[in-house]
């Protein structure tokens, strides 16, 4: 299986829906909470984040080599059968 790596807001919606969605289909994943990090780790993710998908927008799905903006479930399906 695919390496998952989610990165998120604490208090996203859309995050929160990401993890659920994980747990639910079973689906190994790592994560962390950028709104959380002390502030030099917090800018070094934040820059990570926007290095990888281009913006400063969360949740940041990274399934293999693929990039996802938002919360899409159809997209998050499609990268892990791939």
């Amino acid at each position: 299986m695919k390496k998952v790596m989610l990165y998120a807001l604490s208090t996203c919606p859309f995050c929160q829906m990401t993890k659920k969605y994980f747990e639910k289909h079973n689906i190994p994943y790592d994560f962390v909470d950028v709104d959380l990090l002390e502030d030099e780790e917090k800018e070094k993710t934040v820059a990570k984040v926007q290095e990888i998908s281009g913006r400063r927008a969360f949740p940041v799905i990274v399934i293999g080599d693929k990039v996802i903006v938002g919360y899409d479930e159809l997209s998050i399906s499609e990268a892990l059968k791939e």
